[in-house]
Parts: C-alpha cells; sequence; structure tokens
C-alpha cells in the first residue's frame, strides 16, 4: 500500500458538488484521488488501477453501490467506506454485512471522513504486514495475542473463553464498526446470528471487566441498531 500521504483514493460518486467536496478535502490533505460517477465505472477503475481505499456512495445511476461491493469483494479487501444519504440502521447494518469497512450517513464532516479514512488505511496495513505488533494496545487497555493475556495498566483482567474470542474480533477489526451478525457469527458460529441476547450479554460482561465505567465506555463503543466499534486511538 502507499503511504498515506500518497495513499490513492478512489472516489465513487454520482453527484457532481459532493464528488468536487470529497476530492478537494482529500487532496488537501494529501491523498491521491480518482472519481468516477458510475458504478461500471468504479469497478472498471477499482480492476484497472487497484486503489487504497474506497469511497462510496450507494445511490449511484446505473447500478446499487451494494453491487459494488459485492463486486469489488470478489478479489479485493481494499478498505471501503460508504457515504450515503441511506440513513436508516438497516441500511448501514446490509452495506457493512456485504463488506463495506464503515458507513457515513450524509451530510457528514469533511473531519469525520478523514478520521475514518485514516482508520480503514491503518487497519489494511496492519492486515498487509506480517511484521505487524503482536500486542494491541490503546488507551489503558493492552491485548498480549501471543500470550493471550489482557491488562488494563498493571492489573491483569481474567476473561472467559467466550469474552476473550469476542475482544478478539473486535481486536481484529480495531477502529471499524463490527455489526452484530459479524460478531455472533465468529465468536458463536453461523446458526447463531440471530441470538443478539448471547451478544447483549457477553458484552456487558466484558465492558464491566475492561472500563473504568461500563455505562460511558471509553473502549467498546455501541453503533445504535447496528453493532460495536473497538477504539484504536
Amino acid at each position: 500500500m502507499s503511504t498515506q500521504d500518497a495513499a490513492k483514493i478512489l472516489v465513487i460518486e454520482d453527484e457532481s458538488p459532493i464528488r468536487k467536496f470529497i476530492r478537494l478535502s482529500l487532496e488537501s490533505h494529501g491523498y491521491d484521488v480518482s472519481e468516477v460517477s458510475t458504478a461500471a465505472a468504479g469497478i472498471g477503475h477499482a480492476m484497472a488501477e487497484p486503489p487504497d481505499a474506497v469511497i462510496l456512495d450507494l445511490g449511484l445511476p446505473d447500478q446499487d453501490g451494494l453491487e459494488v461491493i459485492s463486486r469489488i469483494r470478489e478479489w479485493s479487501r481494499v478498505p471501503i467506506i460508504v457515504v450515503s444519504a441511506r440513513g436508516r440502521e438497516a441500511d448501514k447494518v446490509v452495506a457493512l454485512d456485504s463488506g463495506a469497512d464503515d458507513y457515513l450517513t450524509k451530510p457528514f464532516s469533511v473531519g469525520e471522513l478523514l478520521a475514518r479514512l485514516r482508520v480503514a488505511l491503518r487497519h489494511s496495513a496492519s492486515i498487509a504486514t506480517s511484521t505487524a505488533d503482536s500486542v494491541f494496545r490503546v488507551g489503558e487497555l493492552s491485548v498480549d495475542l501471543c500470550r493471550r493475556e489482557v491488562t488494563i495498566g498493571d492489573e491483569s483482567i481474567h476473561l472467559t473463553p467466550t469474552e476473550y474470542r469476542l475482544l478478539l474480533v473486535l481486536v481484529s477489526h480495531a477502529g471499524k464498526v463490527v455489526t452484530h451478525r459479524q460478531l455472533l457469527k465468529e465468536v458463536w458460529g453461523p446458526d447463531s446470528v440471530y441470538e443478539n441476547q448471547y451478544l447483549r450479554v457477553y458484552m456487558g460482561q466484558l465492558r464491566r471487566k475492561i472500563e473504568h465505567d461500563a455505562a460511558r465506555p471509553r473502549y467498546l463503543k455501541t453503533e445504535a441498531g447496528v453493532g460495536y466499534r473497538l477504539m484504536d486511538e
């Protein structure tokens, strides 16, 4: 992948003013931006000149953006950030379950878009390198993936096997929202994707163990109706 200052970003957006706004905003922060206005052009560009990240609108004139996600996911794990006027929780869940890495509802701020983009690029880079640090750290939370040890400051935290698997999935997607369905599938298996009560119970237990105030979590954030996000900064 390119260094962040020269990361190649593909913007797939049919509304010219929004497309220009995104391009100018990203270019002013050092990104190399290409823009297209249709799904077909976006898929073709992603195949011909693989970007470091994709910013995708769902309401495209020729195909739904969900189809673009599915097509790109056939050959690439490039980060895909959806920016859409579709603000319903169900729309976010479908996009994320289809393979999007993050979801922003229009209108959005430049700062929020840049933050989500940095997270996506950082996560992509950590997957790409085989020398990634085996210890995840954020704030006082430390997760040693080799030793399977979790600490808050100097205090060792005992987690049950299920609690640890849940935390491990969140660590592997740190900074990104992970849907309820994704978490249930990865922690409890494909037969449990509708057992949201499992997730609520274990997330509550996990928060009580690693958060100073479980009612106002610092690390394990809720994305209402969609899933959870483990903060990475």
